[in-house]
Formats: structure tokens, sequence, C-alpha cells
């Protein structure tokens, strides 16, 4: 007889390949829309389901864990962030959380740089001039905006995606610093020809442009809060393309509006698609509907890397990208 198939729900669309592959390997229940599931549906999943294979927009929460079966094993996360995931409720009741870390980096670094560049050089304006018919042509003071050769790149956070955006902007011609929990290596540092600085304050106070690069936790939580925003350079720039949550949405708006800051690029947003109106009526201001690891290439290798997690798990083995707390 041949042996039980684990039970797995996915509770977004996955790229065709991936979605593919599950059904040949689990008993895979998938969706039928690519919307999130409701607060029942997910429910029923953690009641029936082995292993279930979340996305950013689902909230896990101690509540929700609480009503999980004792089937559930195994949260496969498609995604490296796990803010989403009460990852220490999930241990305390026996269940493995793995996610997909490494697959977004040159994406998401790819994704920082356009984001420097198009509000430093005012791409946006640009092209809506265009689409408008509005351009009468060229003249030496028109649209102009500023070189990013020379100019101080502060990252928040030199993890992985942080270290490969210093790599961009260093062929840029970017000089490169950089905040984060722990100093690199020194061959690192040289490597990358980065400075750290151990005071976010000193460093915020002194960049051209912040690139926030850095995970969502309860000590990143509005990291770049109102306080620390004023200590920005009234022509300095900051782009988010890791966690809404890191910068106080509502401070950031009030400052642009007010001219303290000269521009922003975001990817992510505090409040998921709740963003404040205000700030979509700046021009110095690029909103993206958080793209960040939107290639084919990368969800696909996001795909790959749960179905690794989920087939190492069924196998009797440690899935090789287990989230433990201390990760956190």
């Amino acid at each position: 007889m041949p042996s039980k198939r684990l039970s797995v729900t996915v509770t977004r669309r996955l790229p065709d390949a991936v979605e593919t592959r599950m059904r040949e390997l689990f008993d895979v229940t998938l969706r039928d829309d690519d919307t999130p599931m409701t607060a029942a549906e997910l429910t029923q999943a953690v009641q029936t389901c082995d292993v279930l294979v979340p996305t950013v927009t689902d909230e896990i929460t101690a509540g929700l864990l609480g009503q999980a079966g004792e089937r559930l094993k195994l949260i496969a996360n498609y995604g490296a962030g796990v803010d989403h995931i009460d990852v220490h409720t999930a241990r305390q009741r026996g269940i493995l959380v793995s996610n997909t870390p490494g697959v977004v980096t040159e994406d998401t670094a790819d994704m920082t740089m356009a984001l420097i560049l198009a509000v430093t050089r005012r791409i946006p304006e640009g092209l809506a001039l265009m689409q408008q018919g509005d351009w009468d042509g060229w003249a030496p003071t028109a649209m102009m905006g500023g070189r990013i050769a020379g100019r101080r790149l502060g990252i928040l956070g030199m993890g992985r995606i942080g270290q490969a955006v210093a790599k961009r902007a260093r062929a840029f011609g970017m000089q490169i610093y950089y905040n984060n929990r722990r100093r690199l290596r020194p061959e690192v540092e040289d490597a990358l020809d980065a400075t750290w600085w151990d005071s976010l304050d000193q460093m915020v106070a002194r960049m051209d442009v912040i690139s926030v690069n850095c995970p969502h936790t309860p000590a990143t939580f509005h990291l770049m809060n109102a306080r620390r925003l004023k200590l920005m350079k009234s022509d300095a720039v900051i782009v988010n393309t890791a966690r809404g949550e890191v910068i106080d949405q509502n401070a950031l708006t009030r400052m642009l509006r007010a001219g303290d800051i000269a521009g922003a690029g975001l990817d992510v947003y505090e409040h998921g698609t709740d963003i404040n109106p205000r700030l979509r009526e700046l021009k110095n201001v690029v909103l993206l509907p958080h793209m960040g690891s939107a290639t084919f290439e990368g969800r696909v290798e996001m795909g790959e890397k749960v179905l690794l997690n989920i087939k190492t798990f069924d196998d009797g083995h440690r899935p090789p990208d287990l989230v433990i707390p201390a990760m956190l």
C-alpha cells in the first residue's frame, strides 16, 4: 500500500510550476482565485492540514494557532519575512516554521536602486509629463534632479539584501555607510567599502539617501519614527523595500508635505493597502505596490524552497530553512 501523503493547504495562488509539483508530491489544497483566505478559511485550514503554506498577507496569530488541529506540524511560509507569524506560539505548540531566505535578495536590491533613481531623478514626474502630453521640449532648467554618484547612502540593516544594495550603489559611485545589529566582519566591510555606524541617529543625520533593508521585529517597529526622521537632512531621501512598519508612515507624510525631507520611495507600507491619502498626492514620493520580489524567477524559486522544506520534513528531517525564535 502506498504511504499516506501529507495534507498541504496553500493560502494564495502560486506559480503554475510550483502548484503542479505540489500536486505531484502531496495531497494539496489550492486556491481557485488569487484572494487572501478569510479568517474562517484560515481556521479551517489549520484544523485540517499537516502543512500550511501562508504568505505575508496571512496573519498567523496566537489565537489562530490555538485553534489548530493536532495534525498541523509545519508552517512553510512562502516568503522570507515571518513577522506575520507568531513563531513563539507555533514552537510552543510543536509546530515548525520555515521560510524562503536568500531567494529575493537580488530582486529586492534591484528595486531598491530603482527607487533611489526614481526619486532622485524624478522619473515618475517625467513619465507623467509625457503621458499627459505636456512636454514642450528640452530646456536647461527643466526636470532637474540630483546626481547619485558621490552621495552618502545609509543602509539600515546590512543582511543579504542590504549587502546586495551596497554592491549596486557602490557601482553607481555612492559612498556606503550602514547601521546593523551586529557589525560586519572586516573582510566583508572591506569588500563593500562600507563604513559602520554604531549610532543610527548619527548616521541618519549625515546621509543623503537612507535605505531601509531590515526586517520587522518588535525592536524595529517605527525605528524610523518622527524623532529620527527629523534628524534627516532636508535634501535627503528615504526608500523602503523591507517592511512598512519600520517607518512611521504618518510622521513621514507630515515631513514630506512640509519639505523637511526631499523625497521618498516606498514599496511597503505600515498598514498594508491602507495608505495615507496625503502621501499619494505628493510629487516627490514614488509609491509601488510591493513589487520588490515580483520577478518570474524569484517567485518560482520561492516556491521551490517551500517544496524543499516540506519534502525534507516529510522525509523525517529538519527543514533546511527552519525559523527559530533566536533568529528574530
